[in-house]
Protein backbone atom coordinates (compact mmCIF):
# COMPACT_ATOMS: atom_id res chain seq x y z
CA UNK A 1 0.00 0.00 0.00
CA UNK A 2 2.99 2.36 0.03
CA UNK A 3 2.10 3.29 -3.55
CA UNK A 4 -1.26 4.61 -2.35
CA UNK A 5 -1.11 8.27 -1.36
CA UNK A 6 -3.10 9.35 1.65
CA UNK A 7 -6.15 11.36 0.62
CA UNK A 8 -5.44 15.02 1.28
CA UNK A 9 -8.43 16.96 2.53
CA UNK A 10 -8.07 20.64 3.38
CA UNK A 11 -10.27 21.06 6.43
CA UNK A 12 -11.17 24.52 7.73
CA UNK A 13 -9.26 25.67 10.78
CA UNK A 14 -6.07 23.68 10.12
CA UNK A 15 -2.99 25.24 11.68
CA UNK A 16 -0.10 26.34 9.46
CA UNK A 17 3.56 26.62 10.33
CA UNK A 18 5.92 29.46 9.36
CA UNK A 19 6.09 28.09 5.79
CA UNK A 20 2.32 28.04 5.47
CA UNK A 21 2.25 24.22 5.50
CA UNK A 22 -0.15 22.05 7.46
CA UNK A 23 0.64 18.92 9.42
CA UNK A 24 -0.75 16.84 6.55
CA UNK A 25 1.89 18.31 4.24
CA UNK A 26 4.53 16.44 6.26
CA UNK A 27 2.90 13.03 5.92
CA UNK A 28 3.88 10.34 3.42
CA UNK A 29 2.44 7.14 2.00
CA UNK A 30 0.02 4.73 3.67
CA UNK A 31 1.72 2.55 6.29
CA UNK A 32 1.89 -1.20 5.68
CA UNK A 33 3.04 -1.97 9.25
CA UNK A 34 0.91 -3.96 11.69
CA UNK A 35 -1.86 -2.01 13.41
CA UNK A 36 -0.53 -0.75 16.73
CA UNK A 37 3.16 -0.93 15.71
CA UNK A 38 5.29 1.49 17.71
CA UNK A 39 7.04 2.52 14.50
CA UNK A 40 3.89 4.29 13.29
CA UNK A 41 3.81 6.29 16.53
CA UNK A 42 7.41 7.33 15.84
CA UNK A 43 6.37 8.42 12.35
CA UNK A 44 3.65 10.61 13.86
CA UNK A 45 6.21 12.17 16.22
CA UNK A 46 8.56 12.88 13.29
CA UNK A 47 5.75 14.52 11.34
CA UNK A 48 4.87 16.67 14.36
CA UNK A 49 8.48 17.68 15.05
CA UNK A 50 9.35 18.55 11.43
CA UNK A 51 6.15 20.55 11.02
CA UNK A 52 6.77 22.50 14.24
CA UNK A 53 10.34 23.26 13.12
CA UNK A 54 9.06 24.53 9.73
CA UNK A 55 11.63 22.46 7.84
CA UNK A 56 11.25 22.75 4.07
CA UNK A 57 10.69 19.26 2.59
CA UNK A 58 13.41 19.69 -0.06
CA UNK A 59 15.95 20.37 2.72
CA UNK A 60 15.41 16.91 4.18
CA UNK A 61 17.24 13.68 3.27
CA UNK A 62 15.70 10.47 4.64
CA UNK A 63 17.92 7.37 4.77
CA UNK A 64 17.23 3.78 5.80
CA UNK A 65 18.51 0.21 5.54
CA UNK A 66 16.41 -2.97 5.66
CA UNK A 67 13.75 -4.05 8.14
CA UNK A 68 10.36 -2.93 9.44
CA UNK A 69 12.01 0.23 10.75
CA UNK A 70 13.50 1.05 7.38
CA UNK A 71 10.04 1.41 5.84
CA UNK A 72 9.41 4.45 8.06
CA UNK A 73 10.91 7.11 5.72
CA UNK A 74 8.19 6.32 3.18
CA UNK A 75 5.59 7.39 5.71
CA UNK A 76 6.67 10.99 6.40
CA UNK A 77 7.47 14.10 4.30
CA UNK A 78 6.66 12.73 0.88
CA UNK A 79 8.35 15.68 -0.83
CA UNK A 80 11.78 15.05 0.72
CA UNK A 81 14.83 13.29 -0.72
CA UNK A 82 15.17 9.63 0.26
CA UNK A 83 17.26 6.51 -0.20
CA UNK A 84 16.54 2.97 1.00
CA UNK A 85 19.93 1.21 1.18
CA UNK A 86 20.94 -2.40 1.85
CA UNK A 87 20.91 -4.07 5.25
CA UNK A 88 23.13 -2.30 7.77
CA UNK A 89 24.62 0.13 5.26
CA UNK A 90 22.49 3.21 5.83
CA UNK A 91 25.34 5.16 7.56
CA UNK A 92 27.60 4.89 4.50
CA UNK A 93 24.94 6.22 2.16
CA UNK A 94 24.08 9.00 4.63
CA UNK A 95 27.78 9.92 4.84
CA UNK A 96 27.96 10.23 1.06
CA UNK A 97 24.84 12.40 0.92
CA UNK A 98 25.99 14.75 3.68
CA UNK A 99 29.52 14.89 2.26
CA UNK A 100 28.13 16.01 -1.11
CA UNK A 101 25.58 18.45 0.29
CA UNK A 102 26.28 19.69 3.79
CA UNK A 103 23.15 21.89 3.66
CA UNK A 104 20.84 18.87 3.85
CA UNK A 105 19.12 17.92 7.09
CA UNK A 106 19.78 14.19 7.30
CA UNK A 107 17.58 11.74 9.19
CA UNK A 108 18.64 8.09 9.20
CA UNK A 109 16.08 5.53 10.36
CA UNK A 110 17.40 2.15 11.42
CA UNK A 111 16.44 -0.79 13.62
CA UNK A 112 18.11 -2.82 16.35
CA UNK A 113 18.83 -5.58 13.86
CA UNK A 114 19.96 -3.17 11.15
CA UNK A 115 22.31 -1.21 13.47
CA UNK A 116 23.44 -3.63 16.19
CA UNK A 117 24.11 -6.76 14.11
CA UNK A 118 25.01 -6.55 10.42
CA UNK A 119 25.45 -2.77 10.60
CA UNK A 120 27.30 -2.60 13.94
CA UNK A 121 30.59 -1.54 12.34
CA UNK A 122 28.86 1.16 10.31
CA UNK A 123 27.08 2.37 13.46
CA UNK A 124 30.43 2.81 15.20
CA UNK A 125 32.12 4.66 12.37
CA UNK A 126 29.33 7.16 11.75
CA UNK A 127 29.64 8.05 15.46
CA UNK A 128 33.43 8.29 15.11
CA UNK A 129 33.09 10.67 12.15
CA UNK A 130 30.45 12.69 14.02
CA UNK A 131 28.33 12.99 10.88
CA UNK A 132 25.77 15.76 11.21
CA UNK A 133 22.56 13.72 11.25
CA UNK A 134 19.77 12.34 13.38
CA UNK A 135 20.42 8.60 13.70
CA UNK A 136 17.23 7.01 15.01
CA UNK A 137 17.03 3.38 16.11
CA UNK A 138 13.52 1.93 16.26
CA UNK A 139 14.27 -0.69 18.89
CA UNK A 140 11.85 -3.61 19.35
CA UNK A 141 14.25 -6.43 20.30
CA UNK A 142 13.26 -8.74 17.44
CA UNK A 143 13.59 -9.32 13.71
CA UNK A 144 9.99 -8.57 12.78
CA UNK A 145 10.28 -9.24 9.03
CA UNK A 146 11.66 -12.75 9.61
CA UNK A 147 9.11 -13.84 12.23
CA UNK A 148 10.40 -12.64 15.57
CA UNK A 149 13.90 -14.03 16.26
CA UNK A 150 15.80 -12.28 19.07
CA UNK A 151 17.87 -9.30 17.96
CA UNK A 152 21.12 -8.10 19.54
CA UNK A 153 19.17 -5.68 21.78
CA UNK A 154 17.04 -8.44 23.37
CA UNK A 155 17.73 -8.49 27.11
CA UNK A 156 19.04 -11.70 28.69
CA UNK A 157 16.19 -13.59 30.34
CA UNK A 158 13.50 -12.09 28.11
CA UNK A 159 11.30 -14.61 26.33
CA UNK A 160 10.14 -15.01 22.75
CA UNK A 161 6.47 -15.25 21.83
CA UNK A 162 6.63 -19.07 21.94
CA UNK A 163 8.39 -19.09 25.33
CA UNK A 164 12.05 -19.52 24.40
CA UNK A 165 14.37 -17.57 26.73
CA UNK A 166 17.22 -15.40 25.45
CA UNK A 167 20.51 -16.49 27.08
CA UNK A 168 22.85 -14.02 25.35
CA UNK A 169 23.88 -10.60 26.63
CA UNK A 170 22.31 -7.61 24.92
CA UNK A 171 23.95 -4.68 23.16
CA UNK A 172 22.78 -1.44 24.72
CA UNK A 173 22.82 1.15 21.90
CA UNK A 174 22.89 4.22 24.14
CA UNK A 175 25.67 2.96 26.42
CA UNK A 176 27.60 1.80 23.36
CA UNK A 177 27.20 5.18 21.65
CA UNK A 178 28.33 7.11 24.74
CA UNK A 179 31.38 4.88 25.22
CA UNK A 180 32.32 5.26 21.53
CA UNK A 181 32.42 9.05 21.74
CA UNK A 182 28.97 10.10 20.50
CA UNK A 183 28.19 13.78 21.05
CA UNK A 184 24.41 13.43 21.56
CA UNK A 185 22.68 10.36 22.97
CA UNK A 186 19.05 10.05 24.02
CA UNK A 187 16.38 7.41 24.48
CA UNK A 188 12.61 7.60 24.34
CA UNK A 189 9.52 5.43 24.04
CA UNK A 190 7.19 5.37 21.05
CA UNK A 191 4.25 5.67 23.44
CA UNK A 192 5.56 8.94 24.94
CA UNK A 193 4.78 11.43 22.15
CA UNK A 194 5.53 14.58 24.17
CA UNK A 195 9.05 13.52 25.13
CA UNK A 196 9.83 11.99 21.73
CA UNK A 197 8.90 15.12 19.74
CA UNK A 198 11.15 17.27 21.93
CA UNK A 199 14.08 14.88 21.63
CA UNK A 200 13.71 14.68 17.84
CA UNK A 201 13.81 18.48 17.59
CA UNK A 202 16.83 18.69 19.88
CA UNK A 203 18.64 15.95 17.94
CA UNK A 204 18.03 17.64 14.58
CA UNK A 205 19.49 20.93 15.80
CA UNK A 206 22.55 19.26 17.36
CA UNK A 207 25.73 19.94 15.30
CA UNK A 208 26.92 16.35 14.95
CA UNK A 209 25.77 12.74 15.10
CA UNK A 210 22.71 12.56 17.35
CA UNK A 211 21.81 9.00 18.40
CA UNK A 212 18.18 8.56 19.43
CA UNK A 213 17.18 5.07 20.58
CA UNK A 214 13.39 4.62 20.70
CA UNK A 215 11.83 1.59 22.39
CA UNK A 216 9.17 0.64 19.85
CA UNK A 217 7.17 -2.51 20.73
CA UNK A 218 6.45 -5.08 18.02
CA UNK A 219 2.76 -5.92 18.52
CA UNK A 220 3.03 -9.14 16.52
CA UNK A 221 6.15 -10.82 17.93
CA UNK A 222 7.31 -8.97 21.07
CA UNK A 223 4.40 -7.53 23.06
CA UNK A 224 3.79 -10.43 25.43
CA UNK A 225 4.47 -11.15 29.10
CA UNK A 226 8.18 -11.95 29.40
CA UNK A 227 9.31 -9.38 26.84
CA UNK A 228 11.29 -6.37 28.05
CA UNK A 229 10.34 -4.41 24.92
CA UNK A 230 6.56 -4.67 25.31
CA UNK A 231 4.18 -1.76 25.89
CA UNK A 232 3.31 -2.95 29.40
CA UNK A 233 6.91 -3.56 30.49
CA UNK A 234 8.18 -0.25 29.10
CA UNK A 235 5.40 1.78 30.69
CA UNK A 236 5.98 0.06 34.05
CA UNK A 237 9.78 0.38 34.02
CA UNK A 238 10.32 3.67 32.15
CA UNK A 239 12.33 6.21 34.13
CA UNK A 240 12.94 9.76 32.87
CA UNK A 241 16.36 11.21 33.64
CA UNK A 242 16.02 14.67 32.13
CA UNK A 243 13.49 17.00 30.60
CA UNK A 244 14.50 18.47 27.24
CA UNK A 245 12.99 21.30 25.21
CA UNK A 246 14.17 23.04 22.07
CA UNK A 247 14.11 26.85 22.24
CA UNK A 248 14.80 28.67 18.98
CA UNK A 249 17.27 31.58 19.20
CA UNK A 250 15.71 34.69 20.77
CA UNK A 251 16.29 36.99 23.73
CA UNK A 252 17.73 35.03 26.65
CA UNK A 253 15.61 34.31 29.71
CA UNK A 254 17.65 34.13 32.91
CA UNK A 255 16.72 33.15 36.44
CA UNK A 256 18.63 32.44 39.64
CA UNK A 257 17.47 30.04 42.33
CA UNK A 258 18.89 27.39 44.61
CA UNK A 259 18.91 23.60 44.33
CA UNK A 260 15.56 22.19 45.43
CA UNK A 261 13.72 25.52 44.99
CA UNK A 262 10.80 26.05 42.60
CA UNK A 263 10.18 29.36 40.79
CA UNK A 264 7.68 30.56 38.15
CA UNK A 265 9.24 31.72 34.86
CA UNK A 266 7.44 33.62 32.12
CA UNK A 267 8.21 32.28 28.62
CA UNK A 268 8.46 34.13 25.30
CA UNK A 269 4.95 33.06 24.26
CA UNK A 270 3.46 34.58 27.43
CA UNK A 271 2.95 31.28 29.22
CA UNK A 272 4.37 30.61 32.67
CA UNK A 273 6.23 27.50 33.70
CA UNK A 274 7.38 26.26 37.08
CA UNK A 275 11.05 25.37 37.29
CA UNK A 276 12.40 23.13 40.02
CA UNK A 277 16.12 22.61 40.31
CA UNK A 278 16.88 18.93 40.70
CA UNK A 279 19.78 17.37 42.55
CA UNK A 280 23.05 17.05 40.66
CA UNK A 281 22.90 13.24 40.65
CA UNK A 282 22.64 13.00 36.88
CA UNK A 283 24.88 15.00 34.58
CA UNK A 284 24.23 14.59 30.82
CA UNK A 285 27.56 16.29 30.05
CA UNK A 286 29.68 13.69 31.85
CA UNK A 287 30.41 10.59 29.77
CA UNK A 288 31.64 8.60 32.79
CA UNK A 289 28.66 9.51 35.00
CA UNK A 290 26.20 8.77 32.19
CA UNK A 291 27.62 5.29 31.64
CA UNK A 292 27.64 4.54 35.37
CA UNK A 293 24.06 5.72 35.77
CA UNK A 294 22.85 3.68 32.80
CA UNK A 295 24.48 0.52 34.12
CA UNK A 296 23.01 1.07 37.60
CA UNK A 297 19.49 1.56 36.23
CA UNK A 298 19.86 -1.41 33.86
CA UNK A 299 20.73 -3.66 36.80
CA UNK A 300 17.54 -2.47 38.53
CA UNK A 301 15.46 -3.23 35.44
CA UNK A 302 14.66 0.38 34.55
CA UNK A 303 14.45 1.75 31.00
CA UNK A 304 16.06 5.17 31.20
CA UNK A 305 14.65 7.83 28.85
CA UNK A 306 15.52 11.45 28.16
CA UNK A 307 18.67 13.26 27.10
CA UNK A 308 21.41 10.92 28.32
CA UNK A 309 24.56 12.62 27.03
CA UNK A 310 25.51 15.71 25.04
CA UNK A 311 28.81 17.34 24.04
CA UNK A 312 28.63 20.19 21.53
CA UNK A 313 32.37 20.96 21.68
CA UNK A 314 33.54 18.15 19.39
CA UNK A 315 33.86 18.94 15.65
CA UNK A 316 31.53 17.31 13.13
CA UNK A 317 32.66 15.48 10.00
CA UNK A 318 33.12 18.47 7.68
CA UNK A 319 35.28 20.28 10.23
CA UNK A 320 37.36 17.15 10.89
CA UNK A 321 37.90 16.53 7.17
CA UNK A 322 38.46 20.24 6.35
CA UNK A 323 36.01 20.09 3.47
CA UNK A 324 34.80 23.03 1.44
CA UNK A 325 32.26 25.32 3.06
CA UNK A 326 30.38 25.23 -0.24
CA UNK A 327 28.40 22.01 -0.79
CA UNK A 328 30.24 19.76 -3.25
CA UNK A 329 27.20 19.72 -5.53
CA UNK A 330 27.66 23.47 -6.09
CA UNK A 331 31.37 23.32 -6.96
CA UNK A 332 32.60 23.32 -10.54
CA UNK A 333 34.45 20.25 -11.81
CA UNK A 334 37.67 22.26 -11.99
CA UNK A 335 37.35 22.99 -8.25
CA UNK A 336 36.92 19.29 -7.47
CA UNK A 337 39.73 17.97 -9.69
CA UNK A 338 43.28 18.10 -8.21
CA UNK A 339 44.70 18.53 -11.73
CA UNK A 340 47.13 16.55 -13.87
CA UNK A 341 50.29 17.60 -12.00
CA UNK A 342 48.90 16.57 -8.62
CA UNK A 343 47.83 13.18 -9.99
CA UNK A 344 51.26 12.56 -11.56
CA UNK A 345 52.94 13.39 -8.25
CA UNK A 346 50.64 10.98 -6.43
CA UNK A 347 51.39 8.18 -8.89
CA UNK A 348 55.17 8.66 -8.47
CA UNK A 349 54.80 8.12 -4.73
CA UNK A 350 53.06 4.81 -5.38
CA UNK A 351 55.95 3.33 -7.40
Amino acid sequence: MTFIAKPKIDLPGQKHNELGLTLRDYEGAMSTLCAGCGHDSITAALVQALWEMSIEPHQLAKMSGIGCSSKTPAYFVQGAHGFNSVHGRMPSVATGAVAANRDLICIGISGDGDSLSIGFGQFGHVIRRNLNMLYMIENNGVYGLTKGQFSASADPGSTAKKGEANLMQSINPVATAISMGATFVARSFSGDRDQLVLLIKAAITHPGCAILDVISPCVTFNDHVGSTKSYAYTREHMHRTTGAELVMPTEEITVEYQAGDAVPVKMHDGSTIMLKKVDAEYDPTSRAKALGYLEKQRSLGFIVTGLLFIDESLPEMHTISRTSGTPLKNLAFTDLSPGREALMKLQKNLK
